[in-house]
């Protein structure tokens, strides 16, 4: 597949749905042409053609909150993009990490759902993962993820490590109460690692899912 198969529209644009790599959160709709499609394959970031100024847009270019591109998708029709990036600010203009923030309609039943529209008893780790990525970009000051990823990856491990050890002396000692809490620790601080080591969650979990398929041997 090249850039001249793909079906631009009879303004020479292609909608571009960007999201989070890591999260797969939407972050924001916009567009491209051939050439920004080519400048953004040429230096990695998110190369965008701005309707209203009808000139092409380098995404953090000015305010630094550039947008390095993982993979790029096209859809059966060969006519529109999924970019997946690593952001290293927000996507908005308004300063939300999302440009996707309002809601126009949640139902009164509305449960948080998983990926496959399960309801989600873990949505907490899913929010935590995403409130990790953001933390590692603006490290705000006061913050324990910023003083973790601050001190780096030597750190990081030491915690991981204690909190490890806290688990075998509280299953040892049959103590529940604090074998939950021990739990809780060791989880944030391997998602802190995670994050660091820019290793998505979801890579883990289709490895589990990949070993335990079938459920063979269990």
């Amino acid at each position: 597949m090249n850039i001249d198969q793909l079906r631009f529209d009879e303004k020479g644009l292609l909608p571009a749905i960007v999201q989070d790599f890591s999260t797969k959160e939407v972050l924001t709709l916009a567009y491209m042409n051939k050439e920004s499609l080519e400048k953004t394959l040429e230096i990695g970031e998110t190369v965008f053609y701005s309707r209203s100024r009808e000139e092409l847009w380098h995404k953090g270019a000015t305010s630094g909150n550039t947008q390095r591109v993982e993979e790029i998708r096209y859809d059966c029709d060969q006519d529109a993009l999924v970019v997946l990036v690593t952001p290293a600010g927000p996507a908005c203009h308004t300063g939300e990490r999302t440009c996707f923030h309002e809601t126009l309609f949640a139902g009164e039943d509305t449960v948080e759902t998983s990926k496959d529209g399960e309801a989600n008893r873990f949505a907490i780790i899913e929010e935590l993962e995403q409130l990790l990525v953001e933390r590692e970009q603006t490290m705000p000051e006061g913050s324990y993820s910023t003083y973790l990823f601050e001190e780096g990856v030597d750190k990081i491990l030491k915690k991981v490590g204690e909190e490890a050890s806290e688990i075998i002396i509280a299953a040892k000692n049959r103590d529940k109460d604090e074998l939950t809490w021990e739990s809780a620790d060791f989880l944030y601080h391997w998602l802190v690692l995670l994050q660091e080591q820019k290793l998505p969650l979801d890579r883990v979990l289709e490895r589990l899912k990949d070993r335990h398929s079938g459920k063979k041997g269990i």
